[in-house]
């Protein structure tokens, strides 16, 4: 498993605060109704790229607002960047991923009873 820096978790917390907080504004246009939460960001070591792990409930037509979320990404990678203009010289590029954590131990549950 891949070890990160203490700067590159730091990078990771503040893109996902804010990031968060965009999303959370901007769910009734990109979700259609459902539960956005961003679960984790990862930061590349070089700062170029975070990967975004969403978490969207119900499941069913995630992909569907993940499509959504990924044709607004420069937008929000602009407002982000207005945002941490002062924290950060170079905001990354943003990637945005299904994080099925919670599908997955639900299944797990539902195995196990």
């Amino acid at each position: 498993m891949e070890q990160y820096s203490t700067r590159q978790n730091k990078i990771g917390r503040l893109i996902q605060k804010e990031l968060s907080e965009l999303l959370r504004r901007d769910t009734q246009i990109l979700a259609k109704g459902r539960i956005l939460s961003l679960t984790t960001v990862r930061v590349t070591r070089d700062i170029s790229i975070a990967r975004c792990y969403l978490s969207i409930f119900p499941s069913a037509g995630a992909e569907d607002v993940l499509a959504e979320i990924k044709l607004n990404k420069s937008k929000l990678r602009g407002e982000l960047g207005n945002i941490v203009r002062f924290q950060l010289r170079h905001v990354p590029e943003l990637e945005f991923y299904l994080d099925d954590s919670l599908d997955y131990i639900e299944k797990i549950d539902k195995l196990l009873k």
